[in-house]
């Protein structure tokens, strides 16, 4: 994904995605992620949290005061301390982040286990990974099924059941502590049936179009068994923040990119 050929291609996809997520089925389907991934960013800490994804925010609801955001290129950025830079190399040291938060990006990059194994690396140790993908075996997986659908987002592109997602996490030693399911709605409307959505959320049944996988570091708990000694580092909690903006276009991102460090 290092190259001016797959960075167009992202650049694409962003514009694509950012369509679908500003009608009124991205619009329903946002909503019904963000009431449940809400409960997940409001019990973390931190200070610093990253969104992969082509959609709006989800994550303002959390106490992790600086959100970075990433972009595949400038023209696309929305902000001064957006991230940009190829998705198998983001420009970000290891283990620095205390959200990281993958959002339907697996389903249809060129390399999702490189996105994954990125996303993996950024995150902290007593950090938290969120994957958000869209269920095969619900509703919208069954409107896959119409002619033409799978050519257009969101249709198109691998969807993963959390099964195999648990596969390729344990490969970057993360464990998955939940799987939660929304977006519920009968056939042929999009979400926000507020009866279905409760119903089915509040028995996780595996039926709604996305799912979200809360995922932490398998060491973590070998680790919260044993006292640690923590030093902090040279710089304060938001070091990052200084940075106007992070990471390149280019090949080889690391060459351009500011140095910033983490608490």
């Amino acid at each position: 994904m290092s190259n001016p050929h797959e960075a167009l291609a992202l650049a694409r996809l962003c514009r694509e995605g950012r369509r679908y997520w500003s009608s009124e089925d991205g619009q329903a389907h946002w909503r019904a992620e963000r009431a449940c991934l809400g409960p997940i960013c409001e019990s973390l800490h931190g200070g610093h949290s990253l969104e992969l994804g082509v959609g709006p925010s989800l994550t303002d609801m959390s106490p992790i005061r600086h959100n970075i955001r990433w972009a595949p290129t400038t023209e696309l950025s929305e902000s001064a301390s957006t991230l940009v830079c190829p998705l198998d190399a983001l420009a970000l040291p290891d283990e620095c982040l205390h959200l990281v938060v993958v959002h339907h990006l697996l389903e249809v990059v060129d390399e999702p286990h490189r996105l994954l194994q990125e996303a993996a690396r950024v995150t902290a140790d007593d950090g938290c990974l969120v994957v958000l993908g869209w269920m095969p075996l619900g509703m919208g997986g069954l409107s896959r099924l119409s002619p033409g659908r799978r050519s257009r987002l969101p249709w198109r592109g691998h969807w993963r059941t959390p099964s195999k997602l648990s596969e390729w996490l344990a490969f970057v030693d993360f464990r998955v502590e939940r799987v939660d399911y929304c977006g519920f709605h009968l056939p042929g409307s999009p979400p926000g049936n507020t009866v279905l959505e409760t119903l089915g959320r509040r028995h996780n049944v595996p039926l709604g179009d996305s799912y979200i996988i809360h995922a932490r570091r398998r060491n973590r708990l070998a680790q919260s068994q044993r006292p640690r000694l923590r030093l902090q580092g040279s710089l304060g909690g938001g070091a990052l923040g200084h940075a106007t903006r992070v990471g390149s276009t280019t090949p080889e991102p690391s060459r351009r990119t500011t140095e910033v460090e983490c608490q």
